[in-house]
């Protein structure tokens, strides 16, 4: 790791450290699905893990703005309300 003019800190090769660690015990049910996210997009768990808390903190901010989440599938038009309980 260097600096640049202003201090600040520039990472070499890539990706900067990670801000937080954190340790999670997850139940089996969701350690299975991490596995199948895994599978099916080839992703790392730790990206899964970021992308699912930003998109959890997305919608529970648009809920929190009285906004609806809703599925629409564009074959049928059929549209379901998704609530989280």
């Amino acid at each position: 790791m260097t600096a640049d003019a202003g201090g600040k800190a520039v990472h070499e090769g890539g990706a900067p450290p990670a801000v937080e660690r954190i340790t999670v015990a997850l139940v089996r049910k969701a350690k299975e699905d991490l596995q199948q996210l895994q599978d099916r997009t080839g992703l790392s768990k730790t990206d899964i893990v970021n992308r699912a808390i930003s998109a959890y903190d997305f919608i529970e901010s648009e809920l929190q703005a009285g906004n609806e989440l809703v599925i629409r599938n564009p074959r049928t038009g059929e549209s379901q309300r998704v609530k989280f309980l």
